[in-house]
Formats: C-alpha cells, structure tokens, sequence
C-alpha cells in the first residue's frame, strides 16, 4: 500500500465535507475501520472516502445507519473493494433501493386518499379500509407497505388480501 493510499482523519474530513466527530461515529457503526499509527492516530484508507459517500447517499435515500453497515460489511475487509466487490454490493442495495421506490411511488398515489392506518377520518376509508379492517395485515400504513386494499380486492370484501 502507498503512502498516498493512507489518509489522517482531517485529510478524511477535508475530503468527504464531515466533520472529525462525525467520521469517529460513522467508525463506531463500522462504517469504516482505523488503523493506528505508532503515536495512536487514527489513519485511514483511500478507500474509506467511497464507503463515507456510499453512507451519505444511503442516508439521503431513507436507509439506516445500521441497514447501510450491513451492506458495507458484505465487502472484503482489510483491501480496498474492487470493483466487482462494488458492483455485487450494488446489486444486493438495487433490491432495497427498489423496494424503497415502490413504497415512495404507493405513497405518492395514496397520499390524498386512504393510506390503511385505521384514522377512519377520511369519507374514502369507509370503502377502503371500512371498519379498519386493514389493520389485521399489522400495524401503520398498511396501503402504502403495499398491502391491497379490500376494494381493490375481488375475491372477498372483508378478509385480508394475500401480499
């Protein structure tokens, strides 16, 4: 590994606009990995600027801290992912990233109507989700998680639609 290739935590901070602070977080949640020079100083890989990006974007797009430390521990530790290592972790965070559209999309054209979270307070609910029948798919906004409503159903006027 180069020299070049080794970053301190300010050159880190200069690069990806967070503050030291933050970076020291983002390495508790195993976002990224220090090592520790001879006088115990924080170094970092090049590498890392990319798996900082990739959590700065994840965040924007709704995903938790947690859910984007899954994602980034599917990549090799101790070298710099390659990229077909980024291109199979971008393929398993597609499917997230899909399914989060598909919700954004169901909200979107549900928002002036019946969501399915048992309000009731809407004249529509009452063919939608009548008597809140909604919530035995389980709890929040069930039409926007995607769960039929019963009017959409065809089979059956009162028993929940299979997902």
């Amino acid at each position: 590994m180069k020299h070049s290739d080794i970053l301190t935590i300010g050159e880190l901070a200069e690069r990806t606009g967070l503050t030291t602070s933050a970076i020291r977080f983002y390495e508790t949640k195993n976002i990224v990995t220090a090592s520790r020079n001879a006088g115990g100083q924080r170094r970092f890989m090049r590498a890392d600027l990319r798996r900082l990006s990739f959590a700065l974007i994840a965040q924007e797009f709704g995903f938790t801290i947690k859910e984007i430390a899954e994602q980034l521990a599917t990549l090799p530790p101790g070298r710099a992912p390659n990229k077909a290592d980024w291109q199979r972790l971008s393929l398993q965070f597609r499917v997230h990233l899909d399914e989060r559209i598909a919700r954004m999309e169901r909200l979107r054209s549900h928002l002036n109507g019946c969501i399915g979270c048992g309000c009731l307070s809407l004249d529509k609910c009452e063919l939608y989700n009548a008597g809140d029948a909604a919530s035995s798919y389980g709890r929040g906004p069930r039409f926007v998680f995607g769960d039929k409503s019963f009017k959409d159903d065809k089979t059956s006027t009162l028993e929940p639609v299979n997902r």
